[in-house]
C-alpha cells in the first residue's frame, strides 16, 4: 500500500478510535465521579457505548460504582486501536508490548479529559452567565470539582481570583510528563 494511502488510513482510523475511547472513558469516570445521569449528554454517552459494554456486563459485575465491564471494552477497544494503527503501518506486532500501550494511552486519555474539562471550565466561567445552566457546564462541573477542590484547599483564592486551574493543569500535565 502507497504510503499516503496507509498514512491517510491510519489518520482516519486513529482519529475515529480517539473519538470513541473518550466516550468510553467519560462513561468510567461519570459514575465515579457521581454525575447526575438525568443529564441528556451523560444518557447520550450511555446510549453511544452501551453497545460494547451491556453484552460485557451480563458476564462481568460492577464493583460497587467501579464499572468493570466498561474497563474491559475500554482496554480491548485500545489494544484493537493500537493493533490496527500497527497493521496499517505495517509494523511488528508484540501482544504485551500492545497491552502496555494501551494502558499508558488510557491513562494518558483520562489525563487529557481533565485538563481540557479544566480548561472548557475556566473559559465558561469568563463567558457565560452566573446561574447559567446547562448539561454541557454539569459534565465539566461533575468533572472538574475534585481535582479543583483538592486544590482549593491547598491555595485559597488570591483577591478573589481562584487560582487552583492554573495548578491543577501543571499538576495533570507533570503528571503526564511522568508516563
Amino acid at each position: 500500500m502507497p504510503i499516503n494511502i496507509s498514512n491517510t488510513l491510519d489518520f482516519i482510523v486513529g482519529a475515529l478510535t480517539s473519538l470513541y475511547l473518550l466516550v468510553l472513558l467519560l462513561r468510567f469516570w461519570l459514575p465515579l465521579l457521581h454525575a447526575d445521569f438525568r443529564n441528556p449528554l451523560a444518557q447520550g454517552i450511555f446510549v453511544l457505548t452501551s453497545p460494547l459494554v451491556i453484552p460485557v456486563r451480563r458476564f462481568i459485575p460492577s464493583i460497587g460504582r467501579f464499572d468493570t465491564a466498561t474497563v474491559l471494552v475500554i482496554i480491548a477497544f485500545q489494544c484493537f486501536a493500537i493493533f490496527l494503527h500497527l497493521l496499517i503501518l505495517g509494523k511488528n506486532i508484540n501482544a504485551p508490548l500492545i497491552f502496555i500501550s494501551a494502558l499508558l494511552e488510557l491513562v494518558r486519555l483520562s489525563l487529557d479529559i481533565f485538563i481540557f474539562a479544566i480548561i472548557i471550565r475556566v473559559v465558561l466561567s469568563w463567558i457565560s452567565p452566573p446561574g447559567h445552566h446547562n448539561p454541557a457546564t454539569t459534565i465539566i462541573n461533575t468533572l472538574t470539582n475534585p481535582i479543583l477542590r483538592t486544590w482549593q484547599q491547598i491555595i485559597p483564592p488570591l483577591g478573589g481570583m481562584d487560582l487552583s486551574p492554573i495548578f491543577a493543569i501543571i499538576g495533570l500535565i507533570a503528571l503526564k510528563i511522568l508516563l
